[in-house]
């Protein structure tokens, strides 16, 4: 069963094609950059054959990146279209629906009707699976929900404390994302320390991050709400803020609303901190380094808001038996990690700094004498989207 998985941006789009009766083999990966530019950028590696491509394109659309994805999977990878089994996506938000879906025009419009919520997501995804749709009519179209894994939190972590009818009238609750990689994360921890009976927090950071306490393989709570505004600050997204300064903004300091939605999606976080500087942690950590107070302020908020969750999520499990990093920050930046668990001592957390500066994925950072395990992890979102696909497909 070959399975292709999808990732989709706004002006981006990644796949890999795995032969999940070959062990979950790669069979072949690639993808285009600057979609909608002058300019993209389209690269490809066939495993079988080690033949790569990188060059230079024009993409106006995701269709033009599709079609170019489409022909490379032909040169040596596949014979024919037919021998995709799906197309799998991992899709983040839709009001009413949750789990793996075929991607039918009915989950469609329920992804849209929460485009307001997921702006940066939802409405590149649907144009794309339209895309897909057309060139391959004949082939499935199976979506992983972002929002899966937190499905069994408990009302005290997924309430907001409004009305309760509009609550229930609008979908309104915490839902949480980055379900796929959360999942890999606790999945990958549990074999690791060959227990399922575990507290775990875990920590997807990258240009978007969140963190989740893990109970027993359950998401009992997460940062990330309705939205993907809230939580740890983000690149250029807001992360935790008090709702008010919205309204002082509009009210006493003359913006419009549309400004101030613009501002906190786009040119707030780890951006907004820095004094403009950049929404790269890489960047601002230089800066920071050689002296630029406001990117030094930004990476202490940023680790400072981590450890904070570390801490609220213990107490809620009564405990922390392991904290993995995932995601590009978590997997990449062993200063991140030191800043974010510094004074945790008193929950039993001692890193050892020579191993988590020379950490790799699959490395563990704690000290021999830490109550509590540390792991770096190479998240794979990509083969859990394939195996629920192929769970799917294999109920049919």
């Amino acid at each position: 069963m070959n399975i292709l998985i999808c990732n989709v941006g706004s002006t981006s789009l990644k796949y890999q094609l795995f032969d999940m009766d070959a062990g979950e083999k790669v069979l072949c990966a690639g993808g285009a950059e600057r979609v909608g530019a002058e300019k993209s950028l389209f690269y490809h590696r066939n495993n079988l054959t080690g033949d790569a491509v990188n060059q230079e394109a024009i993409f106006p659309s995701h269709r033009e990146a599709i079609c170019a994805m489409l022909e490379q999977l032909l040169c040596g990878c596949i014979e024919s279209l037919s021998e995709i089994s799906c197309v799998g996506f991992k899709v983040v938000h839709a009001k009413g629906v949750t789990g793996v879906q075929y991607l039918t025009e009915e989950v469609l419009r329920a992804m849209a009707d929460f485009n307001s919520v997921a702006p940066a997501h939802n409405p590149p995804y649907i144009a794309a699976i339209r895309q897909f749709k057309n060139l391959m009519p004949d082939t499935p179209m199976i979506g992983s929900f972002e929002t899966a894994f937190h499905a069994n939190m408990p009302p005290e972590a997924y309430l907001y404390s409004i009305p309760l009818e509009l609550s229930k009238e609008h979908a309104i609750r915490r839902y949480g994302f980055h379900g796929a990689s959360l999942e890999y994360l606790s999945t990958w921890t549990a074999e690791k320390m060959e227990r399922k009976d575990l507290k775990l927090v875990c920590c997807h950071l990258g240009g978007s991050g969140s963190l989740c306490a893990v109970k027993n393989g359950i998401s009992i709570d997460t940062t990330m709400g309705m939205g993907l505004q809230c939580g740890v600050l983000q690149n250029n997204r807001i992360g935790d803020m008090d709702p008010y300064i919205i309204f002082h903004l509009v009210e006493e300091c003359g913006m419009s609303l549309s400004e101030v939605k613009t501002m906190l999606q786009t040119k707030s976080g780890l951006y907004g901190l820095s004094g403009g500087v950049s929404n790269d942690l890489r960047d601002i950590q230089e800066a920071a380094d050689a002296g630029n107070e406001d990117c030094r302020n930004a990476v202490k908020a940023y680790a400072y808001g981590i450890k904070k969750y570390i801490g609220a999520y213990t107490a809620a499990m009564g405990g922390v038996d392991a904290i993995v990093f995932g995601g590009g920050i978590g997997r990449n930046s062993s200063s991140v990690r030191q800043a974010a668990l510094e004074g945790l001592e008193c929950l039993g957390v001692k890193l050892d700094n020579q191993k988590n500066v020379s950490a790799t994925g699959g490395s563990e950072i704690s000290s021999a004498d830490s109550a509590v395990r540390i792991y770096v992890v190479d998240t794979n979102e990509e083969i859990i989207v394939a195996r629920k696909a192929q769970a799917l497909l294999n109920q049919s």
